[in-house]
């Protein structure tokens, strides 16, 4: 069977096999649906795409696959497109003869992606996959001189972000001060400045300058935007115990015994902290959740709380304002258990 080819993630996927889609030996193609299981779909000349969709997918999956080649987009997204555009390719060829007009125009490629989108909801995909595939598809038809009006589905916000209690945050705490000063120091800097796993890796010496009385940790966050957050007393004193250890020399703040600690090792001292803590696959990020929650309930605005988790927009800071289920049953029971 030729002209297959296997994506990113090993799975076959269509393209012109030798003869043509209407075989008359009955040939057959290989694909893979979210959620599916890999089969092989038989395509006689009654059940045939067409000579012309044939084509026209032909040529978009080339296209696209070419525009990715060189488009500035992360790495992540590129394989993500690639792998919905493929999906929809393989999509087409078992529904091909119900969309025969997919790629003539507007309204044909509409129906067909439409179709596509509900065999995916069918399917149990999350509402975010499937807007992806409509970007990713929405892409391929671009590339073909065809403009989709299918709009993505609504998403419903986010809710309260992931924060640990104050008994967590504690337990966090008293667990890397048992690992050491520089496990103390770096779990301080997250829990008690936001900071995201990438801006904690990239401090250096000079970056942080703290005494007794005050402190701040300068932070170069995404977009080389760089914000002075200040330190609250707990954190100076992890962050001057650890500089005791450490020594004032200017370079990276986190050494390890092979070099500066990067994204990586940073996130396994995170994580190990937690299992220590009873909190198991503890991640940075939810330090800088739980340091944004703390913020709200202490009475930070949302202009406040942008500035200081270096959010672009303030709308991003929103999320922290949003009620969570476990505050609202804490409120309830405060109003009516009385």
């Amino acid at each position: 069977m030729a002209g297959n080819s296997r994506d990113d993630r090993g799975n076959v996927v269509p393209l012109r096999p030798a003869g043509g889609w209407n075989g008359g030996d009955g040939e057959g193609v290989i694909a893979r649906y979210p959620g599916g299981e890999p089969r092989t779909i038989v395509l006689p000349a009654e059940r045939g795409l067409g000579a012309e969709l044939e084509a026209a997918a032909a040529r978009a999956l080339a296209d696209v696959e070419r525009h990715l080649d060189r488009a500035a987009l992360s790495a992540h997204t590129v394989r993500a497109y690639r792998r919905q555009c493929r999906a929809f390719t393989a999509w087409l060829v078992e529904h091909g003869a119900d969309h025969p007009d997919a790629f003539a125009d507007v309204v044909g490629a509409d129906a067909a992606v439409k179709a596509w989108r509900r065999s995916l909801l069918d399917a149990r995909a999350s509402v975010a996959a499937v807007n992806q595939g409509r970007a990713a598809v929405g892409l391929l038809y671009e590339l073909a001189g065809l403009r989709l009006t299918i709009r993505p589905l609504r998403v419903e916000p986010p809710g309260e972000p992931d924060a640990l209690e104050d008994r967590q945050a504690g337990a966090v705490e008293r667990a890397a001060a048992r690992r050491g000063p520089r496990d103390r120091a770096i779990v301080a800097v997250l829990l008690y400045s936001g900071a995201r796993v990438e801006e904690c890796a990239r401090l250096e010496v000079r970056d942080v300058a703290v005494t007794a009385r005050t402190g701040v940790v300068r932070l170069h966050g995404k977009g080389d935007q760089v914000r002075e957050v200040p330190l609250p007393a707990a954190a100076r004193a992890a962050v001057l115990d650890y500089l005791a250890e450490r020594g004032r020399e200017d370079g990276p703040l986190w050494l390890g015994q092979r070099g500066p600690l990067g994204i990586s090792g940073i996130t396994a001292v995170v994580l190990a902290v937690g299992e220590a803590a009873g909190l198991s696959g503890l991640r940075p990020h939810r330090l800088r959740h739980t340091y944004g929650t703390r913020l709200r309930r202490g009475g930070a605005d949302p202009a406040q709380v942008q500035y200081l988790l270096g959010h672009a927009s303030v709308a991003t800071s929103g999320r922290y304002f949003r009620a969570g289920q476990s505050e609202v049953a804490e409120l309830v029971g405060a109003v009516f258990d009385r």
